[in-house]
């Protein structure tokens, strides 16, 4: 396709990106393109800082293989560039383009369509922990925002980390465990039968310890909405119509969309061969959470705009 001509706005606007980045000690410039640039000669404006373009137009798709420059290919939906910027972070993540700890610049269009005008600076580590407290702050549940942090938390760090140095998928269903656990049946001896309800709550550094070993077991762990551990090695035997996932999921991803589905309850899976966290919700995927250098720093965000006065 015929390419766009570089104006010399856009030309002034990569250079002081690259003189910020240098700045800022950013490893890489995200670009979101509506536009087919030539961007080999982006690139080149960039020099000496890692490129990648994000568009959801395939012509301009094409261009950026053409050009050889590293590519995140985007769906077409509605939403805030915020929004947009966030879920492209996301996808450099999982396709291991940037790592959790890293600083970018994104580069784009705020104002003007079709004319990038605006950057910003993100701190990779901050920018994932406010949009995890965000979205589960939004989720539609009856568990209390603490237990939902604090079994995030737990997964994030059994996906990061895994056990004696092996990587390690686990899942964890929490809220409505009653139904859970009729739709569930023992798959092994059940660790936490016949201890005190004070012995089996995830607020205990040492119970979070002892089921990061027991998460090398089969099974799922069930956890009420007060935080207290049911059950762990639990096989799911839920069942769910018309339910739909990315190709590459596994049987743990589908037992978790299939018991958020039948319960309402919330679903956690930790996949095993990326450490990636998946939240379900009404058998639907509402959250993904990449592994992170370190534990995130949970802050309370505003989900909705100050009252006025």
């Amino acid at each position: 396709m015929k390419r766009k001509k570089i104006s010399q706005q856009f030309e002034n606007l990569l250079k002081s990106a690259k003189k910020l980045a240098e700045l800022a000690g950013a490893k890489a410039v995200v670009l979101l393109a509506e536009e087919a640039y030539d961007f080999k000669t982006v690139k080149t404006l960039l020099r000496g800082k890692q490129l990648i373009v994000a568009t959801d137009n395939i012509e301009i798709q094409e261009a950026v293989r053409d050009d050889e420059v590293e590519l995140i290919a985007i769906d077409h939906e509605p939403q805030t560039r915020n929004t947009q910027v966030s879920q492209v972070l996301l996808e450099c993540i999982a396709d291991e383009m940037l790592q959790s700890g890293d600083v970018v610049l994104a580069v784009y269009s705020a104002y003007e369509k079709n004319t990038c005008d605006s950057i910003s600076v993100i701190h990779l580590a901050d920018q994932l922990a406010k949009l995890t407290s965000r979205d589960l702050q939004r989720l539609e549940t009856q568990v209390p925002l603490e237990t939902l942090r604090i079994v995030v938390d737990l997964a994030c760090e059994i996906g990061r980390e895994g056990r004696e140095g092996k990587a390690v998928g686990t899942l964890f269903v929490v809220g409505n465990h009653r139904k859970v656990m009729q739709l569930s049946q023992e798959q092994v001896h059940d660790p936490f039968r016949g201890y005190a309800k004070s012995e089996r709550m995830i607020r205990s550094p040492r119970v979070r310890e002892s089921m990061k070993e027991l998460a090398q077991i089969d099974g799922a762990f069930i956890i009420s909405a007060d935080g207290v551990v049911q059950a762990a090695g639990r096989h799911l035997r839920a069942s769910a119509d018309d339910l739909i996932l990315s190709k590459g999921l596994g049987s743990r991803h589908w037992a978790a969309a299939e018991i958020s589905k039948a319960t309402d309850a919330i679903a956690m899976a930790v996949s095993e061969s990326t450490g990636t966290v998946r939240i379900f919700q009404g058998g639907k995927v509402v959250l993904r959470i990449e592994p992170m250098g370190a534990n995130m720093k949970w802050t309370d965000v505003d989900t909705e705009p100050p009252s006025p006065t």
